[in-house]
């Protein structure tokens, strides 16, 4: 996704130089056009979702183009969320499965980019991608990712219910989340219980990932906190966060999740590489954060998510 710079504020000599800042979301992309689902697409609810607050508006599929990293595909105005998937090959499939989060400030879904193009590296992995479309734009009234919440814990109760259609281990079920999708795996990390009424059956399945991967997560660090705006306690999935240090988006949000998770005993990694900035996903940049699904790959596999 398209990001504006942070301004780099100069302190006078001899005071601390100025917080880092988090800079504007990105102007939404206008020129329409169509998307063509390649994965088995499922809506997340039947109705009106839970806790919804606001009018429908239509749906809007749009590209961005002119972008440092190349073209691709976003959506706004969701309303009616739903999954996307893409079940690992059989002569592959490890019984993994990853819920994949996009970014997009919390106003769209950059869906391609760090969504959908997720599918066939970790099919190649042998996991299978589910791809969450959840709402956007953030609901006025609402907290930061208070109502998308809802949508990031029903798919996880979904896969976990149709995991033998899929051929998923209801315990490996992981979360992927880039930018705000990273706030929001984050989210779904530390809730400490569901935050809907159940609605079916598959609501009886567990809301919480076995494991996260946290891509140049966003909003979970603010300047003047003592530690993330999140509630990390021990039953925290392990974590592996992937960020560049000259991210407009400050890398300090890696920084106090993995200090959390480390104090608070659960299994963590952090690679924090020189450069990258933001919005990357699978896409070759020519900094050192491109070799990212590298390490990933590894970090699921030595900690047995891929048996």
């Amino acid at each position: 996704m398209s990001l504006t710079p942070a301004s780099e504020d100069t302190a006078p000599t001899g005071q601390q130089p100025a917080k880092p800042k988090t800079p504007p979301p990105p102007p939404l992309a206008t020129e329409q056009v169509e998307y063509t689902p390649s994965g088995i697409v499922l809506p997340l609810w039947s109705g009106t979702p839970p806790g919804e607050i606001a009018p429908e508006v239509p749906e809007v599929t749009a590209i961005v183009r002119n972008y440092i990293h190349g073209e691709h595909i976003n959506i706004n105005n969701v309303w009616q969320p739903q999954i996307e998937v893409f079940p690992a090959p059989a002569d592959k499939n490890t019984g993994a499965a990853v819920i994949v989060c996009p970014g997009g400030c919390y106003r769209f879904l950059s869906y391609t980019m760090e969504g959908t193009e997720m599918a066939k590296w970790l099919n190649a992995i042998g996991v299978t991608c589910v791809v969450l479309k959840y709402r956007v734009p953030q609901r006025e009234g609402a907290d930061l990712g208070e109502i998308e919440l809802k949508d990031a814990q029903r798919a996880l109760s979904v896969v976990r219910a149709r995991a033998g259609e899929w051929g998923v281990d209801p315990e490996r079920v992981g979360i992927m989340g880039f930018s705000a999708g990273a706030h929001l795996s984050a989210l779904a990390s530390t809730a400490p219980g569901r935050t809907y009424d159940p609605v079916d059956a598959a609501d009886t399945q567990n809301p919480r990932p076995n494991f996260a991967i946290l891509m140049y997560p966003a909003y979970i660090f603010e300047a003047g906190e003592a530690g993330p705006l999140l509630p990390v306690t021990a039953q925290t999935p392990p974590s592996i966060l992937i960020q560049a240090g000259d991210d407009p988006y400050p890398c300090e949000s890696s920084l106090a999740y993995f200090a959390a998770l480390r104090n608070a005993g659960v299994p963590v990694e952090l690679h924090l590489y020189s450069t990258g900035g933001h919005g990357y996903g699978l896409r070759q940049t020519g900094y050192p954060s491109q070799t990212w699904p590298a390490c990933v790959a590894e970090w699921l596999n030595i900690n047995g998510w891929l048996k």
